[in-house]
């Protein structure tokens, strides 16, 4: 397909979206970047699923999870892999200048800011409102992201996931060795029982 044609289809339409050209990708990104106040990993899922329909919910899921296990931030990582799948190395660099750029410009305005005048009460109640705001968000985003799992019905994913949350999140167990457990077992019962 062109990647001059629109991008976005219908809510109801079952035809793909058609492949995003370079400038589509950096604006995107740019606006997942303006948009993503507390994490732009919400922003970038609404983007890409939602709105523009690039990638389907499991396709997200799977291009994020290996963005999770590549060193660095996890929505950079996604945004470099999102980009190289859309449009090759020129993809990759455009949605990461597109996600990067506008957020280092305006946290140099706000450390400067906040340099200044940063021992304000204001600013501290403001902060947590923000922080409020974003926890919110990110828990509205794992709900999406763990639909598809749990869709399936009885099926592994879900059992992995509650694993992994319960070996992290409860029993306070390091990421690197539940990876090192968790990872291979999900990636046999996903080559056995797709």
């Amino acid at each position: 397909m062109s990647s001059s044609t629109s991008s976005t289809q219908p809510a109801g339409s079952d035809q793909p979206a058609a492949r995003p050209s370079l400038t589509e990708l950096f604006f995107a990104f740019v606006m997942v970047s303006l948009s993503g106040f507390g994490g732009a990993l919400p922003w970038a899922r609404r983007k890409i699923v939602d709105q523009k329909r690039w990638m389907t919910a499991e396709e997200f899921n799977e291009a994020f999870a290996l963005a999770q296990f590549l060193p660095g931030p996890n929505v950079v990582n996604f945004s470099v892999v999102f980009g190289t799948r859309f449009g090759g190395a020129p993809g990759g660099i455009v949605t990461l200048v597109g996600l990067m750029g506008p957020p280092l410009v305006i946290v140099t305005i706000l450390a400067w800011l906040y340099d200044s005048y940063g021992g304000a009460d204001v600013i501290g109640r403001m902060l947590t409102g923000i922080l409020a705001a974003a926890i919110g968000l990110m828990i509205a985003t794992m709900i999406k992201m763990a639909k598809p799992l749990f869709a399936r019905g009885l099926h592994w994913s879900p059992v992995i996931a509650v694993l992994a949350f319960v070996a992290i999140g409860l029993m306070h167990w390091s990421l690197p060795l539940v990876a090192i457990v968790l990872a291979p077992i999900s990636v046999a019962l996903a080559w056995v029982r797709p």
